[in-house]
């Protein structure tokens, strides 16, 4: 097996990220402006075509039974970073081709974002497989934090400079800003995988996997193994009710604030910012206390932030119900602080137990399992937005008051938080140190030497 990755490696994986983030937010977020703002179309088809990139990543699971047969991770992060670069491409070009023959540019553009979730599944799935492969324990929770700021940041300095260089706006520069960035993203990723993992390491790990996983040949096989793992189901469920909720309140809060606390579109711009401050404090937050001695050594660490993110979360959601209440006097800029905080606490302990969990069980298939929790994520992202308007919107018919409608909405999503707290509370993870001596649960890194019979396994 490779040797345990280093803080250069886990950078070099966060650069991926980062470019990932960079491609996404182009499609997401600046083609979305211009659809809607420069072409005068009904904001549903972009949001449509968004939902659709979060669907398709069902075939996460797909993609990172790949990387497990095929041993290694990096060529599928090349691979779909190049699928991603190229949905990019192809969706600004038919975002421009839209003046010109509306139909053939709409539909270019939604190939185009077929491929960047394609592209996402692919590049995103095996980059977390690699980490949870390669990674230490008890950098886990570090590695988390460093990966996820660097795809923040991906997204900051990606819409910040496409901004600059988008004005004075055409669809000739529309198409050379995409050109750019997906030409940079795939450079940078290209050099950030050059010989992170060693080929002569190739033969070995096929034949580990092979040894260890022949019962798993196929793809529905190796899914139906993984799924039949109780922690892996306890923790899907609680990714996709952790996440709904999570995403839920993303596209509702800014009219809230604008509508019941009389925000300004700058102000609520501005408080949305506070809230992505608040995430970043959050994420930094569990690893930093990882350096406090006495807390180092408690083995519940994850599982403490992961419960008490979602429980605050859920607190903060309940807070904006009751300040509709009294807008007035209500200090709505600290509770999205709070909520940004524990957002960005419970997101950093679940990926770092995700990533202790994929390594643990029967066969090498982190990936799968990596791919199926990836999915459960994608599916609440889609979900979500479209939940939490329709929600919004349908309450507002019913109630005559817009505090009460969307506190109503708010107040089901820290329900659905509650009900995450209480499944991350049950969630069973294998303590590092000691998985090795379960038959069934090889320590990370440490492939068994022969393979278990499933019936011992569930048993």
């Amino acid at each position: 097996m490779t040797k345990p990755f280093g803080w250069l490696q886990i950078i070099r994986l966060g650069l991926v990220q980062a470019c990932i983030g960079g491609v996404v937010v182009l499609a997401t977020s600046t083609l979305n402006r211009v659809i809607v703002v420069e072409l005068g179309l009904a904001a549903v088809i972009p949001g449509l075509m968004v939902a659709g990139h979060y669907l398709l990543q069902i075939i996460r699971p797909r993609m990172g039974f790949g990387a497990d047969q095929s041993g290694r991770c990096t060529p599928w992060i090349r691979g779909g970073m190049l699928m991603l670069a190229a949905g990019g491409l192809t969706a600004g070009f038919g975002t421009g081709l839209i003046v010109q023959d509306f139909r053939t540019g709409l539909f270019i553009c939604a190939m185009g974002f077929v491929g960047i979730g394609i592209g996402v599944s692919a590049c995103g799935t095996s980059v977390l497989a690699l980490l949870a492969k390669s990674v230490p324990a008890a950098r886990r929770a570090p590695a988390a934090t460093v990966v996820w700021l660097m795809m923040i940041a991906g997204f900051a300095v990606t819409a910040g400079t496409a901004g600059h260089f988008l004005d004075p706006f055409s669809m000739d520069r529309l198409l050379q800003v995409s050109a750019w960035v997906t030409s940079l993203a795939t450079s940078l990723t290209l050099l950030a995988t050059w010989r992170l993992e060693p080929a002569r390491a190739l033969d070995q790990t096929l034949s580990e996997t092979r040894s260890v996983d022949s019962a798993a040949t196929t793809f529905r096989q190796a899914l139906r193994s993984v799924l039949d793992e109780p922690a892996v189901r306890q923790f899907t469920v609680f990714v996709f009710i952790s996440m709904l909720a999570f995403s839920a309140q993303d596209l509702i809060l800014e009219p809230y604030a604008g509508l019941v606390f009389g925000y300004t579109p700058g102000e609520s711009t501005q408080l949305s910012g506070l809230q992505h401050a608040g995430v970043l404090m959050g994420m930094l937050l569990v690893p930093l206390s990882q350096l406090i001695p006495a807390v180092k050594r408690h083995k519940g660490l994850l599982r403490f932030w992961t419960v008490t993110g979602c429980l605050v979360s859920g607190a903060a959601l309940a807070g904006l119900t009751i300040g509709g209440m009294s807008p007035q006097d209500w200090p709505l800029r600290l509770n999205v602080f709070v909520l940004g905080m524990a957002n960005g606490a419970f997101s950093i302990a679940a990926i770092a137990s995700m990533m202790a969990l994929a390594g643990q069980g029967a066969g090498q298939r982190e990936g799968t399992r990596m791919g199926v929790w990836g999915a459960a994520q994608a599916l609440a992202f889609a979900l979500g937005g479209l939940l939490g308007t329709a929600m919004a919107d349908l309450a507002g018919q019913w109630m005559s008051q817009l505090a009460t409608a969307y506190g109503s909405v708010f107040l089901l999503e820290a329900l659905a938080f509650l009900w995450a707290a209480i499944l991350g509370g049950r969630l069973s993870t294998v303590d590092p140190t000691t998985a090795a001596a379960s038959p069934c649960g090889p320590t990370p890194g440490r492939p068994l030497k022969a393979p278990i019979p499933e019936e011992t396994c569930r048993a």
